[in-house]
């Protein structure tokens, strides 16, 4: 059996990024790994503006853990890499103001793992997949379309609520300033 190194490319980008979300995914679900668990997390997610934030713990949680298991397996292909990106989209957002480069504490990171996870959800998972072995019954383009229509618009939702509740409280510590004055 020749090797055929797209789908040997494919697998390494799989596990590498697939074991990456999981894990942090991992700290948020079940608090492994130093993560918070769901109720650190969602204390912390009400922080950054996500409400209600127990509910984004677990919605975030299992994009990143549930969508980097499954794309790492490489089975459900299409919806692994839209779920694990659009949880990343809104790890982006809450790092855009810091720049693009981590080391400022930007978005450099979540951005990269998003993109990653959307490019294996468009290309596909390769013959080293649960999904060839299934026939890509779960890999299908209505299924590429359907997921990443569904992550676009629950990222969009979820990152335009986040933003009000952000420029809200901007607005109220502003208040509270002058009120002070």
């Amino acid at each position: 059996m020749c090797l055929d190194r797209k789908d040997l490319g494919l697998l390494a980008l799989r596990l590498g990024t697939g074991g990456v979300l999981f894990a942090h995914g991992a700290q948020k679900l079940l608090g492994w790994f130093g993560g918070g668990g769901i109720t650190g997390t969602g204390q912390a997610m009400e922080a950054m503006g996500f409400h209600p934030g127990r509910e984004s713990a677990v919605a975030a949680g299992l994009g990143e853990a549930g969508g980097g298991l499954l794309l790492a397996l490489g089975v459900a292909t299409p919806a692994a890499g839209a779920a694990a990106a659009g949880a990343m989209a809104g790890a982006t957002a809450v790092h855009r103001p810091g720049g693009f480069f981590a080391t400022s504490g930007g978005f450099e990171y979540p951005a990269f793992l998003g993109f990653v996870a959307a490019g294996l959800g468009l290309a596909g998972p390769g013959r080293y997949s649960l999904d060839h072995l299934t026939g890509h019954r779960l890999n299908s383009a209505t299924m590429v379309t359907a997921a990443f229509a569904a992550s676009t618009l629950a990222a969009a939702v979820v990152v335009g609520r986040r933003e009000a509740a952000v420029a809200a409280a901007r607005a109220a510590e502003a208040a509270a300033e002058e009120d002070a004055t």
